[in-house]
């Protein structure tokens, strides 16, 4: 990887990235509606993604960078890291908290999509003043710095967290929000400060309610990992994976690279739709057991899950209604998650 200083930057290092060897599209569908030409409509925009060094992030950077886009990353590195990126991204080594970070790296960009935030549940908990600081506190100051920049659009990022322990199934935009710890609330108030500065005119933003994301580049180490990578980091080294409850308890999972073709539809329709929220799944429910089932079979690991008692805080089910995302976005939101899960379990077997 060359490293290099760039000129007129500040508030952080900022560094250009030239990761050799990197193949793009890995964990990612080429068919999808982001890879074609005819959208290419980024091309030649500067663009900043913050958090763009973590899992969903990096794969964001790629789809951008090959529509032509002149990417900019804000990151501090806590989670994501540089080699993910590829190669002529700019880097700022910064906090989204730090207002000289965030200046510097929104100046010139057309572009807005924040991903950086504390997103466990549990970490919330335990600091939650760091997770307002970071998700609250930073997610304003980006959107204040969007706004002087005169950013054409910004996407934030939010969480199917707002609906609760207890959600109606599917979940629509228009459902009451239940915030059951800080790193929801957290969500919410992002979703209203976009929503404030998007109704008072100032900014052409909309919020992304993500549900559950699994691809290439995600943790299954990291000590709030998500089930997907947990349960193939297992498979794939012949170990059994771990249920908590029945595993009966579904989720929505949705392929990193349909939630790609949603964020960048959503940044190219922030205008007409500014201050709404979309839900990002594919609205269906995929028991916890069935998953470990498919990813096994695909794995070819017989060994049989360990079960554990259910944990506290834990949703029974969660399932997306996506109807105004392919209404208004325009995004088809469809995959085969079996075809998927075997495409994502050949891919971490083979790195």
């Amino acid at each position: 990887m060359h490293v290099g200083l760039l000129d007129g930057c500040c508030g952080g290092l900022c560094v250009s990235l030239r990761i050799l060897g990197a193949r793009y599209g890995m964990g990612l569908n080429l068919n999808s509606s982001w890879s074609k030409p005819s959208e290419c409509r980024y091309a030649g925009k500067f663009v900043l993604v913050t958090g763009g060094a973590g899992f969903i992030g990096s794969h964001l950077c790629r789809a951008l960078v090959s529509q032509g886009a002149r990417v900019r990353v804000l990151d501090n590195l806590s989670s994501g890291r540089a080699a993910n990126l590829p190669e002529g991204v700019q880097l700022v080594i910064g906090d989204i908290s730090e207002a000289t970070s965030i200046d510097s790296a929104v100046d010139g960009c057309s572009y807005v999509f924040h991903l950086a935030a504390m997103v466990s549940v549990p970490a919330s908990v335990a600091d939650p003043s760091r997770c307002f600081s970071t998700n609250v506190v930073g997610t304003e100051r980006l959107i204040r710095a969007s706004e002087i920049a005169g950013v054409e659009g910004f996407v934030h990022t939010s969480s199917s967290a707002v609906y609760g322990g207890c959600p109606a199934l599917p979940s629509r935009e228009s459902d009451p929000i239940s915030c059951e710890s800080p790193y929801a609330a957290s969500k919410a108030c992002g979703e209203f400060l976009v929503q404030a500065a998007a109704r008072s005119g100032r900014l052409a933003g909309v919020s992304l309610r993500l549900f559950n994301v699994f691809g290439f580049r995600q943790d299954p180490r990291s000590a709030y990992a998500a089930v997907v990578s947990s349960f193939i980091d297992a498979a794939i080294h012949r170990r059994a994976c771990n249920i908590y409850g029945s595993g009966s308890q579904t989720r929505d999972f949705i392929p990193v690279h349909e939630v790609v073709s949603a964020f960048l539809a959503a940044g190219l329709r922030a205008k007409e739709s500014a201050g709404e929220v979309f839900n990002v799944g594919l609205g269906q429910g995929t028991s916890v057991r069935d998953l470990a089932s498919r990813i096994n079979r695909a794995a070819g690991n017989d060994i049989d899950p360990v079960m554990h008692p259910s944990r506290a805080g834990d949703v029974e089910h969660s399932r997306a209604c996506v109807d105004k995302a392919r209404d208004i976005l325009g995004v088809s939101l469809v995959a085969d998650i079996e075809s998927a899960l075997a495409e994502l379990v050949r891919e971490c077997a083979t790195t």
